[in-house]
């Protein structure tokens, strides 16, 4: 379902803008009026890096009038690899002049407001407060919630994606969408209730990104907020779209929001979101079930949604390594079984939990999750190995010998 236009148009565009945009104008979708709609834009683009450097270039391209950019880091070496909208002469300048450097020698008119800030639950509300949509390229958790929650708190469509390795997902949450639009509304604690633990998920400076991947991401996330402006198209309002880059794959999984109603502009605090009712598996409970199967009980799997190198570390006996990116497509979702119970677990629970939901909407039934992830476990066995206590443990670690 298309929405209603977000902005309202200009009353004419300049010679300049209409000669620079004639291809675009073409699209009868979008047509005049809706390069009216982008010129009296405003949207604002969190980080001027990997995500957010394709998504300036292409908004700055298609005609949208006010681009904000917040980001308070200087250009490094490492960023040209995948932060086009820099260049070697940028080194050691801060991002957001280089970026507004750039933007204007694409589009001149177009008006750049640079936030070189860190946003904070201090000033988050008032920069986001300015501008009709918003698009999250920032790379830290504690960031992509606050944005998120003052988002929702104050209305507006969030234009959000992650990219790691070859791997990409993207959205637009919205929390409260127009009441005629028939859509429920979604935020991202609908996809991930609660931030995770430092350190539970690499980042790209540890675990790498394909440059390439975040110059596609990146131009959807622009895609999307032209979308949205001009009132054309589905808007991936409910949906993730999840990108392999290696495989060529793009797949979709729904979002199922709670349509919460956020009135006051504050960010909500990080540990005040509602915890999903997936049922849990203590690391004790799940290693009496292990000895019970080794003992030709009833049969279910355990499935590890980490990555391979955090795997290869420690794990459950017996478990299925299916990282969440590769479980989040349609072959991943089709390489399990449905006819058995499946434990799922992580580092300490928020991909396990991300994971059973998008099982639960896929049609698995008998999810749970095991708490507290592999840390709890790890520190079970070690509890366990106490003298009198490790037979439940030797019995789990059977099934990792093949009987």
């Amino acid at each position: 379902m298309a929405l209603s236009p977000l902005v309202e148009p200009v009353a004419q565009l300049s010679a300049a803008e209409s000669a620079r945009t004639a291809r675009q104008r073409r699209l009868p979708q979008l047509n005049e009026l809706g390069q009216r709609r982008l010129a009296n834009a405003r949207v604002l683009v969190l980080g001027a890096g990997g995500l957010g450097s394709p998504a300036l270039i292409y908004l700055a391209a298609a005609g949208v009038g006010t681009i904000g950019i917040v980001d308070s880091d200087d250009v490094e070496p490492s960023n040209l690899q995948r932060q086009i909208v820099h260049g070697t002469e940028d080194v050691g300048r801060p991002k957001v002049v280089s970026a507004a450097e750039s933007i204007a020698a694409i589009a001149p008119e177009a008006r750049v407001v640079q936030h070189a800030e860190r946003l904070t639950a201090d000033n988050a509300a008032t920069i986001i407060g300015g501008y009709d949509v918003v698009i999250d390229g920032t790379d830290n958790f504690p960031t992509r919630f606050l944005v998120n929650d003052v988002c929702a708190a104050l209305g507006l469509p969030l234009v959000w994606a992650s990219v790691l390795r070859f791997d990409a997902q993207l959205s637009v949450f919205w929390a409260t969408p127009p009441a005629d639009s028939g859509l429920v509304g979604v935020h991202l604690r609908d996809l991930f209730p609660t931030p995770p633990a430092d350190g539970e998920v690499p980042n790209c400076a540890e675990a790498g990104v394909l440059g390439a991947l975040c110059g596609q991401v990146g131009s959807l996330m622009a895609t999307e907020a032209i979308k949205l402006i001009a009132g054309i198209g589905t808007p991936l309002i409910g949906r993730i779209l999840v990108i392999d880059a290696l495989s060529g794959r793009f797949s979709e999984v729904p979002l199922v929001g709670t349509g919460i109603a956020a009135t006051d502009p504050r960010p909500a605090p990080v540990d005040a979101a509602p915890v999903p009712a997936w049922p849990v598996v203590t690391a004790t409970e799940l290693a009496d079930r292990l000895a019970a199967l080794a003992a030709g009980g009833d049969p279910f799997l355990v499935v590890d949604v980490r990555e391979p190198d955090e795997h290869a570390e420690s794990a459950v006996p017996g478990a299925v390594l299916l990282p969440l990116g590769s479980l989040l497509t349609e072959e991943g979702l089709a390489s399990l079984p449905t006819d058995v119970p499946l434990v799922l677990h992580c580092h300490q629970g928020s991909r396990a939990q991300t994971a059973a939901t998008a099982l639960h909407l896929a049609g698995f039934t008998g999810l749970s999750v095991l708490s507290g992830g592999i840390v709890a476990w790890d520190t079970a066995v070690a509890a366990g190995t106490a003298p009198g206590s490790g037979s439940k443990w030797a019995a789990a670690e059977s099934l990792s010998n093949g009987n």
